[in-house]
């Protein structure tokens, strides 16, 4: 029996230091920066630079990666728990050298790269010298990758990829792209395609817009529409075997997930604490928000919603490491991100009710965060894809009723149990008759 909610003190300890140094340190450069995965800012870097220092001097620099990977590897648990405080800042990430999409674009990297490869792109993108995009969806192909139109064909020595993807998040940035696209278009549909490394420079590659997200004011997009035009890579780009681009993707997805979800713990904490604050300061009536009952009522159901989540991003990731594979552990991640976008809505909307005309203000985060939910219900697959996966894992091995009625069907039940206690029961009832006999015979 090995149930524990406690943390190790030595743990507890570096938790505590990030806790301090994102609130003192890191949380103000979020407001004078405009992107921190922009290291062509001269700003940023005079600002996130020393910070990454700090973080490397406390053992604390990409806690994700294994160790031959010049990270301390730690397992989901505590990065679960370093996580939840990195969730509510946009620069924590980085500061700390976890940031998405590079942490796993440098999993697929250290899994599938040639030496060169990761001479060339992965121990810099490590290092936060560069930054990297994910380049799979598709204008047409949405959550569906067997439904991607883009072409790789081979000519030679070289790969030729010809095709338009879609969000591809922080292709402005970003010094390399990994792409996926069809190698093989009449191989069954999870075996069409394959994964390359692009450079960013490399002729052919347009960049037709960059899109913004609703909510981000001021700001330049960066998920760009991306127009691939007879791009020429040399064969050795191609990240594993020939039309295994989807297996290989499964790399970065599954820790992708639980890594986003145990941020949103962060971010719904935040918004939860704003709540509270908002509820004991407002007054209205002769007496503080926080005691009316409907408020009551709105921080009472925020709690329970924001506490069973996190239970579950951490039961989640105790699996992960403990079967340390992803596959194992299909449900459960598929459960967390179906969980994650509705917990974030739900508690950032009752915090803009509470904040008033104050709270669809752009003075306050509370709109940016809500239209960060649906962000989250999207990335990564749509809400709506991960409830079907979760189903039918939770179906797999099933038995179906034995006949027309359910298995708990009340009189198949009884039945049975009566003609497993039959003995027992006729037991009982010859000692009852016995008994009325013999009181029957003293009365008389």
């Amino acid at each position: 029996m090995a149930w524990d909610f406690e943390t190790e003190p030595d743990f507890q300890a570096k938790l505590d230091w990030m806790d301090a140094f994102v609130r003192d340190e890191v949380e103000p450069v979020d407001h004078v920066i405009e992107h921190a995965w922009n290291v062509d800012d001269p700003v940023r870097n005079r600002l996130i630079r020393p910070l990454q220092e700090k973080v490397r001097e406390q053992g604390l620099w990409a806690c994700h990666l294994e160790p031959r990977l010049g990270g301390p590897g730690y397992g989901q648990v505590k990065l679960a728990l370093m996580n939840e405080i990195l969730g509510r800042t946009h620069s924590g990430p980085v500061v700390f050298g976890c940031q998405a999409p590079d942490s796993g674009n440098a999993e697929i990297l250290a899994h599938y790269g040639t030496p060169e490869l990761k001479r060339r792109f992965l121990e810099p993108l490590i290092a936060n010298e560069i930054v990297s995009c994910y380049s799979m969806t598709e204008p047409a192909g949405g959550s569906d990758p067997t439904g991607f139109a883009t072409r790789a064909v081979r000519d030679g020595d070289e790969w030729v990829i010809n095709g338009e993807k879609w969000f591809s998040s922080h292709a402005r940035f970003a010094s390399f792209l990994i792409v996926l696209a069809v190698t093989d278009p009449d191989a069954p549909p999870h075996q069409r395609m394959s994964m390359f490394v692009v450079p960013r420079d490399t002729p052919g590659l347009e960049t037709v817009r960059d899109v913004a997200i609703a909510g981000h004011e001021g700001q330049q997009g960066t998920h760009a529409y991306l127009r691939y035009t007879d791009v020429r890579v040399p064969a050795d780009r191609m990240l594993g075997e020939r039309g295994a681009g989807f297996a290989v993707a499964q790399t970065r997805l599954g820790g992708g997930r639980i890594h986003h979800a145990m941020r949103t713990i962060g971010l719904v904490r935040r918004t939860f604490d704003m709540m509270r604050e908002r509820a004991v300061s407002r007054h209205t009536k002769g007496e503080s928000l926080g005691n009316k009952q409907l408020v009551q009522q709105m921080i009472a159901d925020s709690w329970v919603e924001m506490e069973q989540f996190r239970l579950l991003v951490l039961r989640t990731a105790w699996r992960i490491d403990r079967y340390q594979d992803y596959r194992a552990v299909r449900a459960d991640i598929a459960a967390v991100k179906t969980a994650m976008p509705k917990v974030l809505h739900d508690v950032v909307a009752r915090a803009i009710q509470l904040h008033g005309s104050l709270g669809i203000s752009t003075e306050l985060p509370l709109g940016t965060w809500l239209l960060e939910s649906f962000h989250m219900g999207l990335a990564d697959g749509p809400t709506e894809i991960h409830k079907l996966s979760l189903a039918r894992e939770l179906l797999k091995g099933v038995e179906p009723a034995p006949d027309l009625f359910p298995s708990a069907h009340l009189p198949r039940v009884t039945a049975s149990a009566r003609e497993r206690f039959a003995e027992e029961l006729a037991e009982v009832a010859g000692e009852l008759a016995d008994i009325a006999v013999g009181a029957g015979e003293r009365a008389s």
